[in-house]
């Protein structure tokens, strides 16, 4: 197990909670990511405050952590490309379990190998895993800048909010042959003098 360092804001200390069932505590805190949360086209910045409101029950397998985490993700509108901002109100609720009862789980076979449990380490959790499977799937899919927003023209590109009647001629690509015969028809053919 990876020993935690009781100084960094991700970590919260349970010591006060001492293992009895019932006893409870709330804290909130600003806290920064070391890296970007989210994915290419929206994300939280790393070093972007994250408000956290936690509260911390004590159960008989560890410690129960149930709040939420909001914060300012940025990126694009995936319709028009302009930069755009929105507030992320991710909950969440995680149980971390002592050492000793995660040793016990293992053994039998109460959770898989492969399974990540999360697990009290010296009196100390780990929120940065918990926090980042909450604010991940808050986030939009296809964030927009608006829910109407036209995005681009298909043609040049154009910010169609910009210029609504924004349009351009099109031909049926089958008519084509016949335009080119139309346009070489008049350059071939100098128009003729009257008498």
């Amino acid at each position: 197990m990876t020993r935690l360092d009781p100084r960094s804001p991700l970590v919260v200390d349970t010591t006060e909670l001492s293992r009895r069932p019932g006893s409870m505590r709330t804290i909130s805190r600003s806290v920064e990511f070391p890296e970007a949360v989210g994915t290419d086209v929206i994300q939280v910045a790393a070093g972007s405050p994250v408000e956290v409101e936690l509260r911390l029950e004590s159960v008989m397998e560890g410690v129960l952590v149930t709040g939420s985490a909001r914060a300012i993700a940025a990126g694009l509108c995936v319709r028009c490309l302009e930069p755009l901002t929105l507030e992320v109100n991710a909950p969440f609720q995680e149980l971390f379990v002592h050492a000793d009862r995660a040793v016990h789980n293992r053994e039998v076979g109460a959770t898989d190998e492969d399974s990540q449990e999360c697990v009290v380490v010296d009196d100390l959790i780990d929120l940065e895993p918990v926090l980042v499977d909450a604010i991940v799937p808050a986030l939009p899919f296809q964030p927009v800048c608006r829910e109407d927003c036209p995005g681009l023209c298909q043609e040049c590109g154009q910010p169609l909010a910009d210029d609504p009647d924004h349009t351009h001629e099109s031909l049926d690509p089958r008519w084509s042959a016949l335009a080119q015969l139309a346009s070489s028809t008049e350059v071939d053919d100098p128009p003729t003098k009257g008498t």
